[in-house]
């Protein structure tokens, strides 16, 4: 091998921060040259203002100064022709604008629903969604709470802002989860009042244009109830899986319950059910039903699925979600993290498969 095929083997191992893939694969290694020691090269970013090219630009000189008889390294940082940048796109979205997350492929797609609002939907999605990169999976969140969108802060990315390569959407990526939100797109405290066709819209957009790349699993944050946003996603999403969210309190439970049929309406399979904000533990040891109980397990019943969990009300589960730490990450002792660890692993553990899926073949 000539001192340049070795810079670019060494470049193999250098990953583009967002769409996380090796740059070498991306096409944006360019010239190599070394000339005494002294080896330059040329790194073609996506995107003029590239938000990672400071850390593309630091992991490439590491890389390169790395390779046996290289004693500096120059990088000079361009951007891709616009040429360039459309085929980068196209071969990453497979040549086609289209939704990938069809019932044929191996990503599992599960959408966490709400009778009402106020049950701590987003706060369960956003640390499950965390509690699962911690169990190796690749995780991407769709914050389709459009009115009522929570996630960024959830996670302790409320200013970040997705880099767009043409007509992809780069997701920003917080506890290793690939994420995306209409708060992303909207300054400060701006309201969203859309009507049905842009919710559909953008919903779509997040399914279509945004790359997450090979993903186990994709969360959906839904925004309680049965309207616009739900019916979409059960049209657009079928053999999604569905978890429903209640707290104990009988009136909750019963509202709940509709979420759970009407996605059964549309085809997608209610996988459980988890009660959030159960008894609180006292410091004396007691347990205060501040909410009531039973409400989860009525709610199971009735759909006849499990119960997944019953997550007690926690003082570090708020505590977490001000400081946009996950609870799951901040205080994985807690006893609402430890359940919402439980719901995780239980759910992960089916995994990806084949079964029932097309696989393009037929015997001879």
């Amino acid at each position: 091998m000539t001192s340049a095929d070795k810079i670019r083997a060494a470049l193999a191992h250098v990953t583009d921060p967002e769409i996380r893939r090796p740059i070498t694969e991306l096409d944006m290694v360019g010239d190599i040259s070394v000339d005494g020691g002294v080896a330059s090269v040329v790194i073609k970013l996506t995107i003029v203002g590239c938000p990672a090219a400071d850390r593309i630009e630091r992991d490439v000189r590491t890389a390169v100064e790395a390779v046996y008889g290289v004693s500096q390294a120059e990088i000079a940082l361009t951007v891709m022709t616009p040429d360039e940048r459309r085929s980068l796109t196209s071969r990453l979205q497979g040549g086609r604008r289209a939704m990938p997350f069809t019932p044929e492929s191996l990503t599992r797609v599960i959408a966490v629903t709400s009778g009402k609002g106020g049950v701590g939907k987003s706060t369960l999605t956003a640390n499950l969604a965390v509690a699962m990169t911690q169990l190796g999976l690749k995780v991407g969140l769709i914050d389709a709470d459009v009115f009522g969108f929570s996630i960024p802060g959830l996670l302790g990315i409320p200013t970040a802002k997705p880099t767009r390569v043409g007509d992809m959407i780069l997701p920003p990526i917080a506890y290793g989860v690939k994420t995306i939100s209409i708060g992303m797109f909207v300054e400060g405290s701006t309201a969203v009042s859309w009507r049905g066709p842009m919710l559909h819209r953008t919903i779509e957009q997040f399914l279509t244009d945004v790359y997450f790349g090979d993903l186990d699993v994709l969360l959906l944050d839904l925004p309680p109830g049965t309207g616009d946003v739900a019916i979409t996603i059960g049209q657009l999403l079928p053999h999604a899986e569905v978890l429903v969210v209640t707290t104990p309190q009988s009136a909750a439970a019963e509202v709940a319950e509709r979420s759970g049929l009407v996605a059964r309406q549309t085809g997608q399979t209610v996988i459980g059910v988890i009660e959030n904000m159960a008894g609180l533990v006292a410091p004396d040891g007691s347990i205060l039903d501040i909410f009531g109980s039973g409400g989860g397990a009525e709610v199971a019943s009735r759909l006849d699925v499990p119960l997944l969990a019953s997550v007690p009300l926690s003082i570090a589960v708020r505590q977490s979600g001000d400081a946009g730490a996950p609870v799951v990450v901040a205080d994985p002792m807690d006893a609402a993290a430890t359940a919402i660890l439980g719901v995780a692993s239980a759910i992960s553990q089916r995994g990806r498969g084949l079964a029932g899926r097309s696989l393009g073949v037929s015997p001879a």
